[in-house]
């Protein structure tokens, strides 16, 4: 699957992929987000799950230029892509 058919994905098919092919790699807490990190085929994916409201509030590919990754290389090292 492409990332943009990825991204056309309704929330809930967008879970249920992950759940079902994808590997979970990490999780880290990013303000009052707790962001499971995982990779599906040779692409990594963010799930930010919203304790507050007990919801998932978005799922997206990795950016790796943001600043949230430095809380993933503090734990682990990404395999390139």
């Amino acid at each position: 699957m492409s990332k943009e058919d990825f991204r056309k994905l309704t929330l809930h098919k967008k879970i249920q992929k992950l759940y079902t092919e994808g590997t979970f790699v990490v999780a880290i807490r990013y303000y009052a987000y707790k962001v499971n990190l995982y990779l599906l085929g040779k692409e990594y994916v963010e799930v930010f799950y919203n304790h507050k409201y007990d919801r998932i509030d978005k799922i997206e590919f990795l950016n790796q230029r943001h600043s949230r990754m430095k809380f993933y290389l503090d734990q682990i090292r990404l395999a390139e892509i």
